[in-house]
């Protein structure tokens, strides 16, 4: 079964959140800022250490979390997406497929710089998916951007 992962979007205080949630939970935490990635260049000035994307990953569970804001800007208590890293392209098109029906789509299934085929949408009740497939191995240039903090 493909794991299902929360996805938690902040208003620019991902980095204290997360780290707030990795003192609480435990874990690894794995922050990319939007300095030096392609992102940087559509991003206003002033954001590019804010967090693109983290992952705190524990004893049987991964949050993920972003300062990237998603359409309708930020509001609290439904500042989250749902996340599925699928197993294959095949997956992805149709779980893709299947969740967008009767809802809408944000940003249709594309290859990423990080080297997935990724989308977002809404789904008819008004949760938000995220769908990303790794057709690659990240690169080790793209591993050394992010900042780890291990548990103590």
């Amino acid at each position: 079964m493909t794991q299902i992962t929360p996805y938690l979007n902040f208003n620019g205080n991902c980095r204290e959140a997360m780290t707030f949630y990795k003192d609480s939970l435990g874990g690894e935490l794995v922050l990319q800022t939007i300095k030096g990635t392609p992102m940087e260049a559509q991003c206003p000035a002033g954001t590019e250490d804010q967090i693109m994307h983290s992952t705190l990953t524990g004893d049987g569970f991964v949050l993920m979390a972003s300062d990237m804001l998603n359409p309708g800007g930020y509001q609290p208590g439904n500042n989250f997406s749902l996340t599925i890293n699928c197993h294959s392209e095949e997956q992805i098109h149709s779980l893709f497929s299947k969740l967008a029906a009767g809802g809408s789509v944000f940003q249709p299934l594309q290859e990423q710089f990080w080297g997935a085929l990724f989308g977002m949408l809404t789904d008819k009740f008004g949760t938000r998916w995220m769908l990303n497939y790794e057709k690659k191995a990240p690169s080790s240039e793209a591993h050394e951007k992010q900042t780890v903090l291990e548990n103590n």
